[in-house]
């Protein structure tokens, strides 16, 4: 948590990472709670929360509202939306086309709830900071801890693709659905417009709880050309190697990136285009003769797993990221890239069954 003068703001990455974030994009999307949500019982049939939002408006998209989730003994029961709040608003150009724009405070509201006792869960908006300054209930109205989960801890780091920040609400993003269906207990990592392997995030994946964990990568690797042929694959090694200190012998599934028509065969970056598409950029052939396809980094993807199980990791598996999302399903690919909510409704079934079902990479520790 981040403490303010008002209140707490939470964060998907300890306090300690705060110097080695590259930029403030960086860290908004850190704060912005994918996944986080509120717990606890009460049997209060009213229950309020103020907050003060940073909403982020992606141009030329309209600002999209913050959707909060009430999950009541485990099946949604409201929603509650608003767009009230600070607005980062984000230009074409990228982290140096950044504007602000301030806003009001407010007050969430779910109500005529039953007044049997209940176990609450307040999921936060994904796209959306949120700084909590207060909860309340009915007078009178009892309120304690919820039971502490028992369910397997699933830990995942992923992309904007794994943050979801156009899924519909906080419970429809795809490792959301993925967990309620698997019966585990999600921890995301999925940081829009980030996955890099960095190593301030292994050291946290490293140091966190985990009976399992996934590793989306690769997909911004090639849409920013941040790595090449012959960096990716060490920084792939180096990230696993961190992780293996904490967790030597916990599940890891490492995932390819999904279907993105652009950069299948031709290497990043990668832009958005005059139609709001995203589109490789072209030219300087003979410089990017190491620069890396989608193609080529599923390959990488898969040799390294392949590597590190003969030499003896025989926890490490690997999912091909088409089984989630693969040219068949591009009619959901709106701008090319970033699935719509019902297609990450249709990975987050894929994901169940291939990572938790019967026979799956992950399912022997859950």
């Amino acid at each position: 948590m981040d403490r303010t003068e008002s209140g707490l703001v939470p964060r998907r990455l300890p306090a300690w990472t705060r110097p080695q974030l590259p930029d403030i994009l960086m860290d908004v999307v850190v704060q912005m709670p994918s996944g986080v949500r509120i717990r606890f019982a009460t049997s209060s049939t009213r229950i309020e929360i103020d907050v003060k939002l940073t909403l982020l408006q992606q141009l030329p998209r309209d600002l999209r509202p913050a959707v909060f989730d009430l999950i009541v003994d485990g099946t949604l029961a409201r929603q509650a939306l608003t767009t009230v709040g600070n607005v980062f608003v984000l230009g074409p150009g990228g982290a140096g086309d950044i504007s602000f724009r301030p806003g009001d405070a407010t007050t969430i509201v779910f109500e005529g709830l039953d007044s049997e006792p209940k176990v609450i869960d307040i999921w936060l908006p994904q796209a959306t900071v949120v700084e909590l300054r207060g909860i309340r209930v009915e007078d009178n109205a009892d309120v304690s801890p919820a039971p502490a989960s028992t369910l397997p801890r699933w830990v995942h780091y992923g992309s904007s693709i794994s943050h979801c920040m156009e899924a519909e609400s906080p419970t429809g993003t795809w490792p959301a659905i993925a967990a309620r269906e698997a019966g585990v207990e999600l921890l995301s990592l999925g940081l829009a417009g980030q996955c890099m392997l960095d190593q301030f995030v292994a050291r946290t994946i490293r140091d966190l709880p985990a009976d399992v964990i996934s590793l989306k990568v690769g997909i911004n690797v090639v849409n920013g050309d941040t790595l090449r042929d012959r960096t990716f694959g060490p920084a792939l090694h180096g990230f696993i190697d961190t992780i293996r200190e904490g967790h030597p012998e916990t599940p890891i599934l490492l995932v390819s990136p999904i279907y993105c028509p652009s950069a299948e065969d031709r290497p990043g970056p990668t832009i958005v285009g005059p139609n709001g598409r995203f589109i490789t950029v072209a030219g300087l052939n003979e410089l990017r003769l190491t620069c890396l396809t989608l193609t080529r980094i599923r390959e990488m993807i898969r040799s390294i797993v392949e590597l590190r199980q003969g030499l003896g990791d025989v926890h490490l598996q690997y999912l091909d990221g088409l089984e989630l999302f693969g040219a068949d399903d591009a009619g959901d690919l709106p701008d090319d890239l970033h699935p719509t909510a019902s297609g990450y409704a249709r990975m987050g079934h894929r994901f169940a069954e291939l990572a938790f079902g019967t026979g799956g990479h992950l399912a022997r520790r859950t």
